[in-house]
């Protein structure tokens, strides 16, 4: 996967530890509803045991980088410019998050915008992911 805010990397790097992939595109009106509340999602100590993701169907790389920027994105996003994850991964429809076990295992697939930070999605992730509530 090509970097747009970091370094290229293979998605079987990832295995090992949850993973949270969000699927997206820069000109996607839900997408860029929700990635401030997956910018705070990846950011929760709770969940130090997970990984949040960002992979762009943008065409063209420059137009993904420039939403990053806009939307002072700091968790890692790649761009599938070529379709191939976008296709393996079933994004039909935008935006497309998927909750990945250890192993790589697709648990989960939320299509749609969603607030990723809320209660009810919070109680999602740690109920798939069979995380512990933290206590207050």
């Amino acid at each position: 996967m090509q970097g747009l805010n970091g370094p290229a990397r293979k998605l079987s790097e990832f295995r090992g530890k949850p993973l949270i992939i969000n699927v997206w595109a820069s000109w996607c009106g839900p997408c860029q509803q929700e990635m401030g509340s997956l910018e705070r999602l990846a950011w929760r100590e709770e969940f130090g045991k997970m990984t949040v993701i960002g992979i762009s169907t943008d065409d063209y790389p420059d137009a993904a980088k420039a939403f990053l920027r806009k939307t002072n994105a700091t968790f890692n996003h790649y761009v599938d410019s070529r379709l191939l994850l976008e296709n393996m991964l079933g994004a039909d429809r935008l935006p497309l998050t998927l909750l990945v076990d250890a192993k790589g295992r697709v648990l989960q697939k939320v299509y749609g915008a969603r607030e990723w930070d809320s209660a009810e999605s919070l109680d999602l992730i740690r109920k798939t992911f069979q995380f512990a509530k933290s206590r207050p």
